[in-house]
């Protein structure tokens, strides 16, 4: 039973700590849609999508009403559109010049504006899917679609893209990792105006998870079924001030209060969960409990990590709290849901996280320590402004870097990098909303281009031989 300080406990959370569902994310299968004509394949995509998610936004609201809980956004993540666009694409020709790849991305971005219609046309903020799964190789689908992101991402408002290019059972596709760095000057650049938003709706994964909710990585991976609903809850806000109650306790003390909140919390995303799966007539997925921070105050993971006793986040220590937390935060959901997913655990996107873009201003923080606090976290190099002009080859060994973290820990690791067009090391870029502020980081000057030059593909570790 649930007792009566126990509900006006959460109401507390609700009312005055930012405590909220961040995302009711409906999962869709789109490979029934595959047809050789796009026309078809475009109008059957469009089709399924408005038939399923037509009352996705209008049940996400009656569940806000009837329970007092802030469902901040409403989504929908697709099969890899790679696949489902793989039987509409050009033949190949035996000896192409790039003409086959730029007429197969063509088609590609035309599935691009089909999905934005889709979203606009049900109400929903994102809709992620627009991706390629590359871990060992690229199909012809692949790289049209790789090769389209940036367009694509250019000319939509609400289609998110991802590439899975890393894996522990697969190591790394360098080849990919280079053209990812291409791929992400050329958002940055067609997008300039905007300090390079495309980029913020680009994810560059290692060891990519089916079921994750949060966008911009979502995809409806092709183990899933026909229709999901997944849900993500966050909470920094009610994690920090429960730490409040427990200034000069020990660290053992801080691990258990952590992980009674995320418990409570997670129990609160498992009760949606089963609403809106009930309410909308499709499967339950996951409840992925992730501390995502946002740009409002006391909402913020880094002012977490200094609520255990750090002066700012990037101090000597952050990655060892940064590992409490996480480690916490995933006992205690799952011991409230037996279906935890997604990306569990605490996102560190510096743009998104007000004490985080004040640790970077202060000089506390750089892309070095943040590396080294990926290694430990939920996800990786996230939201991170870096110069305009930074290298294409600097770019792809970030990514390789991160990659190699999640391939060798077997752990999901991202990158979402944006190099803002005409911007230096200590400005700043206005993305607006959840994407927040973005101040531009210092990369490492020195060269790595003959390294990415050569291509090819790591090799898994050897303990990716467990079977």
């Amino acid at each position: 039973m649930i007792g009566k300080h126990e509900i006006f406990e959460t109401i507390e959370m609700l009312k005055f700590e930012n405590l909220d569902i961040r995302t009711i994310t409906m999962g869709i299968s789109l490979l029934d849609c595959a047809d050789p004509d796009p026309a078809r394949a475009c109008a059957k995509l469009y089709d399924k999508i408005t038939s399923k998610a037509r009352d996705l936004v209008r049940v996400g609201e009656q569940i806000e009403r009837d329970f007092g809980i802030p469902i901040v956004n409403k989504r929908i993540s697709v099969t890899p559109i790679a696949l489902v666009a793989a039987a509409s694409l050009p033949e190949p020709t035996p000896q192409t010049d790039g003409a086959d790849v730029r007429g197969a991305s063509e088609v590609c971005i035309r599935f691009a504006h089909t999905l934005d219609r889709a979203a606009k046309a049900v109400g929903v903020n994102f809709i992620g899917g627009y991706s390629a799964l590359v871990q060992k190789g690229f199909t012809n689908a692949d790289r049209a679609l790789v090769a389209s992101i940036p367009e694509a991402l250019a000319d939509t408002e609400r289609v998110c893209a991802s590439v899975n290019l890393a894996s522990t059972k697969s190591g790394i596709n360098m080849d990919a990792v280079r053209e990812m760095g291409l791929v992400i000057r050329r958002a940055a650049e067609l997008t300039a105006d905007a300090g390079g938003l495309a980029c913020a709706k680009l994810v560059i994964f290692a060891n990519a998870p089916d079921d994750n909710p949060f966008m911009a990585g979502a995809f409806h991976g092709v183990g899933e079924a026909e229709c999901v609903i997944n849900v993500g809850v966050s909470g920094p806000g009610v994690v920090k001030r429960a730490l409040e109650q427990v200034r000069g306790a020990d660290l053992g003390e801080v691990a258990e209060t952590i992980k009674r909140t995320a418990f409570k919390v997670t129990r609160m995303g498992q009760l949606v969960a089963r609403e809106a799966s009930e309410r909308l007539g499709v499967a339950f997925g996951i409840v992925d409990l992730s501390l995502a921070p946002t740009p409002a105050v006391g909402d913020s993971v880094a002012e977490i990590l200094q609520e255990m006793g750090l002066e700012r986040c990037g101090a000597h220590g952050s990655t060892v709290a940064l590992a409490l937390l996480n480690d916490a935060v995933k006992k205690g959901g799952a011991m409230a849901s037996s279906y935890v997913g997604g990306l569990s655990g605490a996102f560190i996107p510096v743009s998104e996280d007000r004490a985080m873009i004040e640790a970077v201003q202060c000089g506390a923080l750089n892309i070095q320590k943040l590396e080294a606090m990926t290694c430990v976290c939920s996800v990786g190099l996230d939201m991170i402004v870096i110069p305009g002009s930074t290298p294409p080859e600097t770019i792809a060994a970030i990514i390789a870097d991160e990659a190699a973290i999640g391939v060798i820990n077997n752990k999901t690791t991202a990158v979402r990098l944006i190099p803002a067009p005409g911007k230096v090391i200590g400005d700043v870029v206005e993305f607006g909303g959840l994407l927040g502020t973005g101040p531009v980081m210092e990369v490492n000057p020195f060269g790595c281009a003959d390294f990415i030059a050569r291509g090819g593909r790591i090799p898994a570790p050897i303990h990716a031989l467990r079977n």
